[in-house]
């Protein structure tokens, strides 16, 4: 079966289903199209036998996917948001559809995969890092809060590195990957289109005994040191007090980035992480998930963010509430009111 379209291309390669994320200008930012057929597919490939893995990758060199398209959420949210609160409905269903895929299911996370692009890959069960691997959860600096079932992964990192992660949204390497959890496998760039193939020849098992190698030391788990203590503050106040009186640089460095963020949207990021760590499965933390990105829809940090950093690119966010010290209890706790309706994961 093949089922090619403008913006990703799905097709049969012996015994290998294969998707190709096809947008390489936009560094193959996911559409609510791109969802739908990605979801589709893995649907009819899960119950067909002569399907033995699926294989996802992205077109043209500069990554797997960059997040979701963000044009499209800014225009929805100065809009009042109905289309994007559609579009994470499906994309976040497809997310825990490949947490729970029943085949191997293998992505190819290589150059930049961010938000999105790790919604797709990083709940498959072979997931695969390269040294061009560039990745990240980045909300809070749009304003948004980080989803995609990533609040599942990050709450469960080692020490408190994913709050970390997420509350800087620096990107990390695939090495780091490894170490989050994101990631399984390190394959060198330069093999990847052996090992693609061997998953079609040999099958996936042999083809991550041939290619894959020891990932280099991982640069974020070498600083657990200051993270683990400095993001054990209870409040985000006294992280960023922690980070700034510490004596490591890196702190220091940690600090003025989370400080550049949307305040709300660091405030509940915080708590979503906390509570993440607490839920038992991917399908519950993404119901918490969406609605926090339900009521970010509805904020003004989510049109300014995108505002400064992608359509006016002047990098200079006038965010409301403008200081953490504004931020309330009252304004977190706003963000994980039931949606209407909650996202459900039976089958239409």
């Amino acid at each position: 079966m093949t089922a090619d379209s403008d913006d990703i291309l799905t097709r049969v390669d012996g015994h290998v289903g294969r998707v190709t994320l096809n947008r390489p200008k936009a560094i193959n930012s996911l559409t609510h199209h791109m969802v739908t057929v990605l979801d589709r597919v893995l649907t009819e490939w899960a119950g067909d036998p002569a399907i033995t893995a699926v294989v996802l990758d992205g077109a043209g060199e500069r990554g797997l996917c960059a997040g979701g398209d963000v044009v499209a959420v800014y225009e929805s949210a100065k809009a009042g948001g109905e289309d994007v609160r559609r579009f994470w409905w499906d994309e976040y269903r497809l997310n825990a559809r490949i947490g729970r895929y029943p085949k191997p299911y293998v992505a190819i996370m290589d150059g930049i995969v961010m938000g999105g692009g790790v919604g797709v890959s990083a709940h498959g069960n072979v997931r695969v890092v390269t040294d061009r691997s560039k990745i990240g959860m980045p909300e809070v600096g749009i304003g948004l809060i980080p989803d995609v079932g990533g609040t599942y992964i990050l709450s469960r990192a080692p020490g408190l590195l994913g709050l970390h992660a997420a509350l800087s949204g620096a990107p990390f390497t695939g090495a780091d990957a490894i170490a989050l959890g994101f990631a399984d496998r390190y394959v060198p760039h330069e093999k990847l289109a052996a090992f693609t193939a061997a998953v079609g020849g040999a099958g996936t098992e042999a083809a991550i005994e041939s290619f894959a190698t020891e990932p280099p030391p991982s640069h974020l788990l070498a600083q657990r040191h200051w993270v683990d203590e400095c993001y054990a503050a209870p409040t985000l106040a006294g992280i960023l007090d922690a980070l700034r009186g510490h004596g490591d640089p890196a702190a220091n460095e940690a600090a003025d980035l989370i400080a550049s963020r949307s305040p709300i949207a660091a405030s509940v990021t915080l708590e979503a992480i906390r509570r993440a760590g607490d839920l038992p499965t991917l399908e519950d933390v993404l119901v918490q998930e969406y609605r926090v990105s339900c009521a970010a829809s509805r904020s003004h940090d989510l049109v300014e963010g995108i505002r400064a950093q992608i359509i006016d690119k002047d990098r200079n966010p006038t965010w409301s509430p403008s200081s953490l010290a504004a931020v309330t209890e009252e304004d977190v706790q706003g963000y994980f009111a039931p949606a209407d309706p909650d996202l459900t994961f039976e089958e239409d």
